[in-house]
């Protein structure tokens, strides 16, 4: 099967591999249909690790998938052949404290799809998953929409972490690129009546707002805390930050009110962020940190099917498996401008 796989560097190119074969009786092969490019597949291309997480070439990257069941194992009943399907790209042993606690995203055996050193990414023609990770969604979303559920998951889920008390906590999003989009239309959803976005580059802006965000703040031209000041003269009851860029939480910290939340979702690019402790414990801020999603996909698949998320609206970019490189380097370099793109095989 064609594949495509990272050699260095910016550097990936299309290859023939072997077909993957299912390996326990619960396993199902999917033939990918769309694919969605996702900020740490950038990270691994452009960085060539997030953290401890380092690329040993050559290897695959992708995790947003969508697809055709095209062989299932006999103990398989959840899916059948030829249902479109979500894919959770989390693959967790049941076993552990923590999967005995109800965090399977947080399994001390987790493999996760195209993360180093756990298991080859979905930037290829088929996969092959446990079929409990694969959600049936044939005539009730599209390949794209499909493709689309695992990061508006991490939208939905940061948002049920940051456990607001009203609809009408004074809220803000740092970073209007997909995880930043997915929890704006996850608040809209909820009827969450004024909602703030701050983002550098103005094309994104002009797309939060489209979306439905109340009011836009550009931090290359304005005082963030002045500007949001403006808009709520108390500040923030949370922060939602989906940059993972050190002057965004800068900015968090200066515009949550005391008692505020700092929700973090972004990943930073070296793995760590500077505080300010004194601000920070002046207003006893509460810091949640999020870890992809749990018990979300279903929750986004309804929100998209009932009509309340229109989640293709992030899209702004489409390749085939061909074009991928040139896919993520549209991405890396916020060229055309870039929000989410997809590849379709």
């Amino acid at each position: 099967m064609k594949a495509v796989v990272l050699t260095g560097i910016r550097q990936m190119k299309l290859t023939e591999v072997p077909d993957p074969v299912l390996t326990s009786e619960q396993d199902v092969k999917i033939k990918l249909s769309t694919i969605g490019v996702c900020g740490s597949d950038i990270h691994y291309y452009a960085e060539g690790n997030i953290g401890s997480q380092v690329v040993e070439y050559p290897f695959t990257v992708g995790h947003e998938c969508s697809g055709i069941i095209v062989e299932v194992g006999k103990d398989v009943n959840n899916v059948k052949v030829g249902d479109l399907v979500v894919v959770d790209p989390s693959v967790h042993c049941g076993t552990c404290d923590q999967c005995l606690a109800g965090r399977p995203h947080t399994c001390r055996n987790n493999k996760f799809l195209g993360c180093p050193g756990q298991l080859e990414g979905c930037l290829s023609e088929f996969i092959v998953m446990p079929s409990y990770t694969c959600i049936p969604v044939s005539d009730q979303l599209n390949a794209m929409q499909a493709a689309l559920i695992e990061p508006l998951s991490i939208g939905v889920y940061a948002v049920k972490l940051a456990q607001m008390q009203h609809k009408e906590s004074s809220t803000a999003i740092l970073g209007a690129g997909p995880i930043g989009l997915s929890i704006l239309m996850k608040l809209l959803a909820d009827g969450v009546p004024n909602i703030g976005m701050i983002e550098p580059l103005d094309y994104r802006l002009d797309r939060a707002e489209e979306i439905g965000a109340s009011w836009l703040v550009n931090p290359n031209r304005d005082d963030v805390e002045a500007a949001v000041k403006k808009q709520e003269e108390l500040l923030m009851d949370i922060v939602f930050e989906a940059s993972g860029d050190q002057q965004a939480v800068d900015n968090a910290i200066k515009i949550l009110k005391p008692g505020g939340k700092l929700v973090l979702v972004g990943i930073p690019p070296d793995a760590q962020y500077v505080f300010n402790m004194d601000l920070m414990r002046r207003k006893e801020l509460t810091i949640i940190n999020v870890r992809r999603q749990n018990h979300c996909v279903e929750d986004a698949i309804d929100l998209v099917v009932s009509g309340k998320v229109q989640v293709s609206k992030m899209v702004t970019h489409e390749f085939n498996l061909e074009e991928t490189p040139v896919a993520f380097d549209v991405v890396e370099g916020y060229k055309f401008g870039a929000i989410k793109a997809m590849i379709n095989l």
